[in-house]
């Protein structure tokens, strides 16, 4: 994948995915603070294998409600990345771990 669509999926990717995960515990005002969403990107190493160009894995802290609709969610991202970017061979995971987050001051 060329880096300009990489720069370009790097761009649209924490919007997108905020809203995604967007839900009552933890709301998106469109503000978008540093932790909020970490990106990173890694080639296929020489012992990866797949399919698809790309594949967008998404960890988001578990609530009651992202679990409720979590299909539909990752649906609609899928959706919403390829109109913003033009993919078409990739893929989204979307995991709802339980967890902690602590960053500091």
């Amino acid at each position: 994948m060329p880096e300009t669509q990489l720069r370009e999926l790097g761009s649209v990717l924490p919007h997108l995915v905020s809203l995604a995960v967007e839900c009552p515990e933890e709301p998106y005002d469109g503000d978008l603070q540093p932790g909020d969403v970490e990106i990173r990107f890694r080639p296929l190493g020489p012992l990866n294998r797949s399919g698809l160009t790309v594949v967008i894995e998404i960890k988001s802290k578990w609530s009651a409600s992202r679990e409720a609709n979590r299909q539909e969610r990752v649906d609609a991202l899928h959706t919403d990345i390829r109109a913003a970017t033009g993919l078409v061979d990739f893929g989204v995971h979307l995991s709802l771990p339980s967890g902690a987050w602590s960053q500091g001051d």
